[in-house]
């Protein structure tokens, strides 16, 4: 610190000399070398110069003259140039400039873009009105997957069923239900909704936000279409798929499929898993549902044998227990005398003739199962069916049929739980009164029919 003290007061004493030589040329005496002085006496006396009297000396040259130029070379026309700011500066400040201005361009477009975005996902500024988006089953596919317990183990296994998404949003697009597919499906994926909804009919209002879309295309939401359809008593599973097709249930392909490879969970399917789709005929139990348009193939299969399952009550359980007879025998012979009955008042007659065939070991020579493989042929057996080697054709095949040959109703069940007594062993129909006769032999039954024209 001391060091640049002394540094300072030489220059101060430098220029001192310089002005006292200035003044002595200037009044035109000869000056005389400077006197030897004490450098702290001069110190003390430039420590007393006034301020200003500094700065002038700094301001003039060695005549005297003001400086133009402070770095002590010759002046120059730059020295008399006005003051600009250099070409770094005004550069970045243009720069800096135009990244501002980027940036609130930028920001606006954002902000633009989120309003967009968000008025579509929570349906704002929307006209009011209702659109009908059908959601078909070939947009759905299903597969097996691990069943977890809250440990991460493995406790079984359980179908998930996942929709195309990319249709699900331009079926939405067309009925100008949301403006933007690209945000849909992210919010779909974000959101798992491909598990979340169901085939059917849908009639959503535009109102309705993402997530509403969403909860109100699933089986059982207050927008889903239904319409009501009829079972009869007596339909094949062939005739029931046909039949939901056409009302626009599903497809009969998918519930054939449905049919053989879903897990129904109910006791009367287990163990039939070789039969395939045909371990449901007989426990489609017939009545008047209401099915949502285009609901999906299990679903709708599992009604009709959810019906089933409660029509079966104590008192059935308890007559089977009784008669030492499994439901799956008293489901085949109902179908069978679903087919073949023309009256509740025949049911139990009917049944008493099939069980009396049965304990004897007859054939038991029904027409009906006979033509159970056969669904598109109508009228009577031919001559060929009655020969073939098949398992339905209880003309020449003792016992049972493999399965039911229809699904019978409530009167048909309990007709084969609780069958007349009668020594009946045939019985056939007269084309008179549309009713059938019984026999107790072959003999009045062979002479009944030969009065009968059945062509």
């Amino acid at each position: 610190m001391s060091d640049d003290i002394e540094k300072i007061n030489e220059i101060f004493r430098i220029h001192d000399e310089q002005i006292s030589s200035t003044d002595a040329r200037t009044s035109g005496v000869d000056s005389a070398p400077p006197p030897v002085t004490d450098t702290k006496k001069e110190r003390k006396n430039l420590t007393k110069e006034a301020p200003m009297k500094k700065v002038d000396r700094f301001l003039t040259d060695s005549d005297g003259r003001r400086q133009h130029n402070y770095t002590g070379d010759e002046e120059s026309e730059r020295d008399y140039r006005p003051v600009r700011q250099s070409h770094e500066y005004r550069s970045g400040c243009l720069g800096g400039m135009m990244y501002f201005a980027f940036i609130v361009c930028v920001s606006v477009v954002l902000a633009c873009l989120a309003w967009m975005a968000a008025s579509d996902m929570l349906a704002l500024n929307k006209d009011d009105f209702n659109a009908v988006v059908t959601l078909p089953s070939s947009i759905f596919q299903s597969e097996t997957v691990d069943k977890l317990d809250e440990n991460g183990n493995k406790i079984g296994t359980k179908r998930v069923t996942y929709a195309d998404m990319e249709y699900v949003a331009s079926a939405l697009k067309d009925a100008g239900l949301i403006e933007y597919k690209w945000l849909f499906e992210t919010y779909c994926k974000f959101t798992h909704s491909d598990t979340k909804v169901s085939p059917g009919e849908y009639k959503l209002r535009s109102t309705f936000d993402y997530h509403a879309l969403v909860s109100n295309m699933r089986a059982g939401s207050t927008s889903a279409a239904t319409v009501k359809v009829v079972i009869p008593e007596g339909f094949s599973m062939h005739q029931i798929f046909l039949r939901l097709e056409e009302n626009g249930v599903s497809s009969y392909n998918a519930l054939m499929d449905a049919a053989a490879n879903e897990t129904f969970k109910y006791s009367f399917l287990e163990g039939k898993d070789s039969l395939g789709a045909y371990r449901l005929e007989g426990y489609l139990f017939p009545d008047t549902y209401e099915f949502y348009v285009g609901m999906q193939a299990s679903s709708a299969i599992n009604k009709m044998l959810d019906n089933f399952n409660k029509k079966i009550d104590d008192d059935m359980n308890a007559r089977m227990e009784e008669l030492g007879i499994g439901l799956d025998e008293i489901v085949n012979v109902a179908s069978l005398i679903e087919k073949e009955a023309a009256n509740d008042a025949e049911r139990p007659v009917i049944a008493s003739v099939i069980f009396n065939r049965l304990n004897y070991d007859m054939q038991l020579g029904i027409d009906a199962a006979v033509l159970y493989p056969y669904t598109d042929h109508e009228g009577a057996p031919t001559a060929e069916m009655l020969a073939r080697d098949d398992p339905y054709n209880t003309r020449i095949k003792l016992g049972l049929p493999p399965t039911p040959i229809s699904n019978p109703g409530l009167a048909s069940i309990k007709a084969a739980l609780w069958p007349d007594s009668t020594d009946y062993f045939y019985y056939a129909l007269d084309t008179a009164s549309g009713t059938h006769q019984f026999f107790t032999n072959e003999g009045d039954f062979n002479a009944f029919v030969a009065t009968q024209n059945y062509e």
